[in-house]
């Protein structure tokens, strides 16, 4: 018999162990890499939605045009809007943790037998007949509890309180990465605008360069001038092109970014309109101590660190919060059916009290840890403000310099152009050479893309002003569901408005 019960007792064992390793080996989870033909999907597929959804360009781009597909279509725009949307859903959700839980069981419970109990005389040890049935074999049990924890809910509070500064905190994070791209595709677009004409007038002078250049040597071979005036004509035209050459691979690249920025693929085929290249750049007449002071109330920068300076603070409310004891109340309905029970259902109440010990230890640490984070942010609030104090000035010093530059740069273009004006009569009455008329018209060329690529500097610098000062050119007054058309006329009346920085100082300081 004994026997029997081993024999029947080690096979349970082993069912159980061998059931316990299927088990095990059904849990266990090898990495799985991606095939080449998932990857090969999945980069189809984001290629296409890189530009889905947007309007083609159909017409020559302007300025205003470029920022408006930058704002509306830049990937990295469209990221920080989606964090900023993503925080304000972690806040709705931070909300509902201070509300009280609710909690719903139901069951079934069965078993294949009474649930039979005796007694048993505790001092002689012996059992009481019959024994007793008070349960059934299958009964079906439900609750309805309401509890809450006073604790959790001041935490809770507190928690909220901290998720409502990262909303806040990414909205400063979208307003930088706005004002970058605004600074950017101004910056691109100039450049993208010289580069063009500077392209075009090269490719219609260099076939003349190149007929001057065979001239020359004909003239020489032909020993109607000497040799070295004619390799030092040479090589005058040769400086001449290469100058502009190295102009034109300086600007090159600059199509190519403004198409990033405006989230167009690489490649496509779009014209600038940069009819206003030649206007005079906006005047920033504004003194320095006055920049700096709005710079210091705008920069998102500086309120990132006042918002995680808050945080920290409340991190802090929280620390003192967990050394607390936790109440807990709660409160419920209840329903049994076992038929042995008077009353199948009945409401229950109470409270327990809670209270981590090991929180004591903790705390000292932990402040600590809060003391040092606030340390961390305050120095670097201050390093910020030095660093926006010199970024302000830095940019008011560049854009004189840059303005300083376009006028040189004016100044030489219109000399050179009344020079190329007298030089071209001279030609038509055959008092100079086809040779010299082109190699002028060289130099005007240069002179035209160098007061291009200096009116380009002009403006991104002074776009860098607003971007040091933490203005925003169109802050949220933009709607971005709109047509791009739509759009760039939102945003030429909005920089019409706001582009005096009077007019657009006196609105962010009343914010």
């Amino acid at each position: 018999m004994m026997v029997g019960n081993f024999r029947c007792h080690g096979r349970a064992a082993f069912l159980a162990t061998s059931l316990a390793g299927l088990v095990a080996s059904a849990c266990t989870i090898t990495p799985v890499p991606l095939s080449h033909e998932q990857l090969q999907e999945i980069t189809v597929t984001n290629t296409a939605r890189v530009t889905a959804d947007q309007e083609p360009v159909q017409r020559a781009i302007s300025l205003h045009e470029a920022i408006a597909r930058a704002l509306k279509y830049n990937l990295d725009h469209k990221v920080e809007i989606l964090q900023t949307q993503l925080r304000s859903t972690e806040l709705q959700l931070a909300h509902y943790s201070m509300l009280p839980n609710a909690a719903v069981n139901s069951g079934y419970v069965a078993r294949n037998n009474e649930q039979a109990t005796g007694q048993r005389n505790l001092v002689t040890g012996v059992e009481s007949p019959p024994r007793t049935v008070s349960h059934d074999r299958a009964t079906t049990v439900a609750d309805l509890t309401f509890s809450w924890n006073i604790l959790d809910f001041g935490l809770s509070y507190v928690r909220a309180h901290q998720a409502a500064d990262k909303v806040l905190i990414a909205e400063e994070a979208k307003r930088k990465v706005m004002n970058r791209i605004i600074e950017d595709t101004r910056t691109a677009y100039w450049r993208a605008v010289s580069s063009d004409r500077l392209v075009q007038k090269l490719k219609t002078l260099e076939v003349r360069a190149k007929t001057a250049q065979a001239n020359a040597r004909k003239l020489t071979s032909t020993k109607e001038t000497s040799p070295i005036a004619s390799l030092t004509y040479e090589r005058e035209l040769i400086e001449i092109k290469r100058t502009a050459q190295q102009l034109q691979n300086e600007l090159s690249v600059a199509k190519t970014q403004l198409a990033a920025l405006m989230n167009l693929a690489p490649g496509t085929e779009f014209s600038l309109s940069g009819d206003d290249i030649g206007a005079t750049p906006p005047v920033f007449d504004v003194n320095s101590a006055e920049a700096i002071a709005v710079a210091l109330l705008n920069r998102s920068e500086l309120r990132d660190i006042a918002y995680q300076s808050r945080i920290n603070q409340r991190e802090a409310q929280a620390a003192l919060l967990e050394l607390l004891p936790g109440l807990q109340i709660y409160a419920g309905g209840n329903y049994d059916s076992n038929s042995f029970n008077a009353h199948k259902e009945w409401v229950s109440w109470g409270a327990k009290a809670s209270w981590n010990v090991i929180r004591l230890f903790q705390y000292p640490a932990k402040r600590a840890v809060i003391q040092g984070q606030d340390k961390l942010l305050d120095a670097r609030a201050l390093a910020l403000t030095l660093a926006v104090m010199t970024q302000v000035h830095v940019s008011r010093v560049r854009y004189h310099n840059m303005a300083q530059e376009l006028a040189t740069a004016r100044e030489y273009l219109d000399v050179q152009t009344r020079l190329v004006t007298q030089m071209r009569r001279e030609a038509a009455a055959d008092r100079i050479s086809e040779q010299t008329l082109i190699r002028e018209e060289l130099n005007t060329l240069v002179a035209e893309a160098r007061r291009d690529i200096a009116y380009s500097a002009s403006q991104t610098a002074f776009a860098n002003i607003f971007a040091s000062i933490g203005l925003d050119p169109y802050a949220s007054d933009v709607d971005l569901t709109v047509s791009v058309k739509d759009l760039t006329a939102q945003i030429k009346a909005l920089w019409f408005e706001r582009g005096d920085f009077g007019a657009h100082r006196k609105i962010m300081v009343a914010r």
